[in-house]
């Protein structure tokens, strides 16, 4: 692996981590920032299969899908927790997201005509477990993976597709009001 793979590494691990801690501060409208303006956000469900299924073991993106939502979606659920009306966040759940396993799976490299700058879209892989409590004795907890898009964004990266596959086929929780 070469310094400049090294350099593009870090930097994505940087910006996942930063994404996480923007959910776990909060700060719900920065977490938004780091989509770009034609982002989709996809959770299906996970189904018990067998061997000779596996390939119907998540619904499809014509389905049934717990999160099937493009940005306006995603503000507009982000403006509903600014209301105090969110029954399901009030009081707000504590939340911890732990990303690792962050990889990078393609990459699409564009340089600029007459100049050095390379734009950039890559395909990334994380591993996720997102903690969460609430009230007094409620705790969830939520493994799985995350398929990501990101898009090169000046000095950063937008996301401009995120696919969430949780390990869970059944969701014990009271509510899914987070994000991952």
């Amino acid at each position: 692996m070469g310094l400049t793979d090294l350099a593009l590494r870090n930097e994505v691990e940087q910006f996942y981590y930063e994404e996480a801690a923007s959910l776990d501060e909060k700060r719900f409208h920065d977490w938004l920032d780091y989509f770009s303006d034609d982002a989709h956000y996809w959770l299906p469900i996970r189904r018990t299969r067998t061997v000779d299924q596996m390939d119907q073991e998540f619904t499809g993106p014509d389905e049934m899908a717990y999160f099937d939502d493009d940005k306006a979606m995603l503000e507009m659920r982000v403006r509903k927790l600014d209301t105090g009306y969110s029954w399901s966040e009030d009081p707000p759940s504590r939340t911890r997201h732990l990303i690792t396993n962050i990889r990078i799976i393609e990459e699409k490299e564009t340089k600029t005509k007459g100049s050095d700058k390379v734009d950039g879209e890559y395909t990334v892989e994380t591993n996720f477990i997102l903690y969460r409590t609430r009230l007094n004795s409620e705790e969830d907890m939520w493994v799985g993976v995350r398929r990501d898009q990101i898009r090169r964004d000046g000095d950063s990266f937008k996301i401009a597709d995120r696919k969430i596959f949780l390990d869970q086929t059944v969701i014990l929780s009271k509510n899914l009001s987070n994000f991952f």
